[in-house]
This record gives C-alpha cells, structure tokens and sequence, in this order.
C-alpha cells in the first residue's frame, strides 16, 4: 500500500489544524465569567441556529447547526452569545500568520482551520508532527485558545486524525498504520458520507472501513455514482489531493430564514424579491459572475430542494437575476399546508467556463450551493 501514498517520489506530509470550539472559545475567553458553562453562539431568535457550542452545552446534545429552540429544551440554562464574526476574523488571521512562519501550502477550509503541505517547509523540520506540535504551542500563547492537530500523507486521514483526541488533540496516522487506522473507522467518519448515505450503507451492510473496502469499485459506483470511487480509494488509503493554496471562489450565494413560515404567493415573491437585492451586493463584492443561478427552498418540515438554470449570459444585475429567479420559483409548490421556511439564491459557472451549448428550453437541475446565511 505505501505505493499509493508517494507524490512526485516522495512521501507528503500534510497537517489539518482545527480550532477547538472556536466561537464558543473566543466568547470564553474574553468573557471569564463564561468559563466553565454552557455556552452556544447564534441568534436567540425564534429561528435563530447554533453556530459553535462549548463542550459544557455540548454534554447535553447541544451542536452547531441545530435549532436554538432545540438546544435550550435540551439544555435549559444554556447562554445564547450573539456572533462576533469580526473579532473571529481578527483571531484567525493571527492563526494564519503562525501557519506562514512554516509553509505558504495553506488551504484555509473555514476561519477555524486549514491544511497545512509542510513536506517543504521554511524551518526545515524533518518531523511534521513537531512542526504540529509547536503550532499548537504558538497559537496557545498568542489566543490563549486551542486547537487540535491531525498529521499524515494525505488530507483525508489528517482531517479525521484531527478530530480524533479533541480538544487539544494531536494524532499522528503513519503511512505504516494507516491500513489498520482505516479499517476500524465507523463509515460516518469518512469524508463525503453524511447521515442519509451513511443510512445507505448500513443497509448494504458496510459499517466500518474495512467493510467498505471489501465493496468492489463497480458496485461503489452503481450505489454512489462519482462518490463511490472515492470511497473506494478513500478506504484504501488512496487521497492524491493537493493542498491548494490558492482558493478559487466557485461561486456566490446567500438565504434568509424568516422568523414565521411564508405561504401566500406576494408574500414569497417579496422575500424572494429582497434576497434577489442581496444577492446583487454579495455579487458586487465579490467580483465574482456566474452563468448558472440556483434557487434553494426549504419548507416548514425541512425538506429541501433546489432549482437551477444555466443560461448562456452571466447573472450580475436584479434586472438579470429577478426574471429567471420567478420562473425557478414558479416551479415549486408551495401551499398552506407546505409552507416556506427558508429561501436562498446562488450563482455558480464562472464566467471563463465554457458555455452551455444552445438548447430547446431550460434545463431543471438539482444543484446543492455552499449558500450563505444572511445575519439573523
């Protein structure tokens, strides 16, 4: 197997570094008096969402992405922190700063971590997990936070390897253990397989790694479609991802969950008119055009679906977005007994990428977009 973990001749070393309950640390830390109790950062709003959760609230299910409502049934002295997404930013461009001092091979995943390709790196450390470890040492004494750190060949098993002593953690997979480590995995730890997949395989009777492995190529494939040959390959130890350093925006989104289900047909075509004009600003900011524009709807039972078109011109004006984002939504039923909870809009498609060739008539597509919130 070690044949399969060489780039260019030579073993990678790839660090993932991730900040242990970042939101919630910041508050913490800032806020003594927060210290020690549970803590989840979000809007205490009626549809307000966690963002980050301490470890306090996190010992009664408290977790990101989940209702508030939800998370103060669940823990009832829980203290809602309003966002401070600018002093976030500030932290994580000191983390960044430390990431620098050893390697410019930084693919930043969120505020809160990042890979690091330190096979090259600037203080010529031979070892990746003393570069790991001294990073952890820095950023402790420059935040006064954690973070925990996960080292191996390949971004898969770093990323796992990451989260698997947290907090504080630091976990080293070898190239030589790598095989076992794998193997005893329960699947929803592997990249790519959420809950409904995970559902999946259970049923077909995978449930660890070394049960995916036994699973040939062709029928991951018939199951997965493009997914199953990277589970496939992910189960053997198989990941020839780069780290990127530079990012590459794929496209711009954002949605608005509304504090009451919507159903009326002016009421929807307001709100949809409203997350229109903040798409345009986000465009505008971003620089960034698109010819394929995506609308998102989530109703009040929380199923989802998504509608896009591709046209041949980019979206970057209401005038250009507002006409087709109607007729995307005039594809959607939508009623008093299946009412709206959420809408987004995205444009994806750079500009540079070819141009979809001319066609008879809109072709309806299922498209999932990294979409953005708007501030609650």
């Amino acid at each position: 197997m070690r044949d399969t973990m060489l780039q260019g001749g030579a073993e990678r070393r790839i660090i993932h570094v991730d900040m242990d309950q970042f939101f919630a640390a910041v508050e913490q830390r800032d806020r003594p008096e927060l210290r020690g109790l549970p803590v989840a950062v979000g809007h205490d709003a009626p549809r307000g969402v966690v963002s980050t959760a301490s470890y306090e609230a996190r010992r009664f299910g408290v977790h990101s992405a989940q209702p508030i409502q939800t998370a103060k049934r669940l823990c009832p002295q829980l203290i809602i922190v309003p966002p401070r997404f600018h002093i976030y930013k500030e932290v994580s461009t000191q983390i960044r700063e430390i990431f620098h001092d050893y390697t410019d091979q930084i693919e930043p995943l969120s505020l809160d971590e990042a890979f690091l390709d330190v096979t090259e790196n600037k203080k010529g450390m031979e070892l990746a997990v003393d570069i790991a470890r001294e990073i952890k040492q820095r950023i402790k004494e420059k935040t006064l936070l954690t973070a925990s750190a996960g080292v191996s060949y390949c971004k898969f098993l770093a990323k796992i390897a990451s989260d698997w002593r947290k907090p504080d953690g630091l976990t080293v997979v070898h190239p030589d253990r790598a095989q076992d480590f794998i193997d005893q995995l329960h699947v929803d730890r592997i990249w790519g397989v959420g809950h409904k997949t995970a559902e999946h395989m259970h049923r077909m009777g995978i449930f660890t790694g070394a049960d995916l492995r036994r699973c040939s190529l062709t029928h991951l494939t018939q199951e997965f479609g493009k997914m199953g040959s990277v589970f496939y390959h992910f189960a053997r130890g198989i990941d020839e991802r780069p780290v990127v350093a530079e990012w590459e925006r794929k496209s711009v989104s954002c949605e608005q969950t509304f504090e009451q289900d919507i159903f009326l047909p002016s009421a929807v075509t307001i709100e949809l008119y409203h997350t229109v004009l903040e798409l345009v600003r986000r465009i505008e900011k971003s620089g960034f055009e698109g010819r394929t524009l995506t609308l998102k709807v989530k109703f009040s039972d929380f199923q989802q679906i998504t509608r896009s078109l591709t046209e041949n011109h980019l979206f970057r004006t209401k005038e250009e977005i507002l006409p087709v984002a109607k007729q995307l939504l005039s594809q959607v039923s939508i009623s008093k007994e299946h009412p709206v909870r959420l809408l987004g809009l995205g444009v994806s498609g750079h500009k540079d990428e070819p141009q979809p060739a001319a066609s008879s008539g809109p072709e309806w597509i299922e498209q999932e977009l990294p979409f953005e919130p708007w501030p609650e």
